[in-house]
């Protein structure tokens, strides 16, 4: 699967995702893998930042709240509307483009940062968007982003609950089977029911690949590993908030920072 073809699915899912997910369904991002993602960003206050895969721009916008000077990408252009519309309605200088990931339109050394909130996964060719992301950072410039866990977000992947929907474990499967382009269906699973039954499942395309193909990945780059985190919920949080519970027997997401060498 190519660019142009990924593009059409999220531009097919933009419409919906934004409406939903500013509705709040989308819990996973709010209640845990944004405030993590945040909590280990090192201070953006001053500096000119890129989002990659910037989506409806909930997270560039926090971005720009953190004093950054944000430029944002996504390849889906209702997706680039509807951030557009959001900066107009309430300035904070955010730059939304309509833009591929792997080809970016900037100069060599523009920002002093960049990130990427759970988009690379869903590009076809991570190296090229790596290189891309190198390129136009400046020297000792960082990429921090966020992904599903290759270990445990695999194509096999099933939650496993009792018959009162309590959490048992995580059934992982198919870890070793690479996959590119293959569709998953799905939906805010906290979207009530009357939602759901609205509008189609979301159609998106995975492009699964290990941990250690990631990891030579950013070797093969050159950027230095800087960071790896993997958020998850106490027992407490676990009980409180039974939607986030599987992250307290493993985590969904891995957060990584990188840095670009000064030479």
């Amino acid at each position: 699967m190519e660019a142009s073809e990924v593009a059409a699915c999220w531009e097919a899912n933009a419409e919906t995702w934004t409406r939903q997910a500013r509705a709040g369904y989308d819990l996973y991002r709010d209640a845990q893998n944004t405030p993590a993602f945040f909590a280990n960003l090192p201070d953006i206050d001053g500096l000119d930042g890129l989002d990659i895969g910037c989506g409806e721009g909930s997270n560039t916008r926090k971005l720009a709240e953190a004093g950054a000077s944000v430029t944002a990408i996504d390849i889906a252009p209702t997706f680039i509307r509807h951030a557009q519309e959001a900066e107009a309605a309430n300035p904070l200088g955010i730059d939304y483009r309509v833009a591929d990931g792997m080809a970016l339109p900037f100069a060599d050394a523009s920002f002093d940062f960049a990130t990427a909130f759970m988009s690379l996964m869903d590009m076809p060719h991570q190296d090229r968007v790596l290189a891309e992301a190198k390129r136009v950072l400046k020297p000792s410039g960082f990429l921090q982003f966020s992904i599903l866990h290759p270990c445990f977000a695999t194509p096999g992947r099933k939650v496993m609950r009792d018959e009162a929907g309590n959490v048992l474990g995580i059934e992982v499967r198919e870890y070793f089977r690479i996959t590119d382009g293959e569709i998953e269906s799905w939906r805010f699973g906290a979207a009530p029911a009357e939602e759901k039954a609205k509008v189609e499942p979301f159609r998106v395309p995975r492009f699964h690949r290990t941990l250690s193909d990631w990891i030579n990945l950013l070797v093969a780059s050159g950027f230095r590993i800087e960071l790896m985190h993997e958020p998850g919920v106490d027992a407490e949080t676990a009980k409180a908030v039974p939607y986030l519970a599987d992250t307290y027997i493993a985590p969904l997401f891995l957060h990584m920072r990188v840095r670009k060498p000064v030479r």
